[in-house]
């Protein structure tokens, strides 16, 4: 997952089940402007649907992702 940021935000970006429940946490700090790549390892969860949503100063969205193994 890539995402950039215009400056210096708390960034938050977690994944979650169908139902709702948080997985991971891969991202939960201050981060200065830039671009980012961040890598979802889904090892020990089962292949499904799943949510990750990216939260950054007032911006935020989630959007719906496919694992499969």
């Amino acid at each position: 997952m890539e995402f950039g940021i215009p400056e210096l935000e708390f960034v938050s970006l977690k994944i979650f089940d169908v139902l709702g429940n948080e997985v991971s946490i891969l991202v939960n700090e201050n981060k200065p402007a830039g671009r980012y790549e961040v890598t979802f390892n889904g090892t020990g969860l089962p292949s499904g649907i799943y949510y990750y949503k990216l939260t950054s100063g007032n911006y935020s969205y989630t959007r719906k992702m496919m694992l499969i193994k």
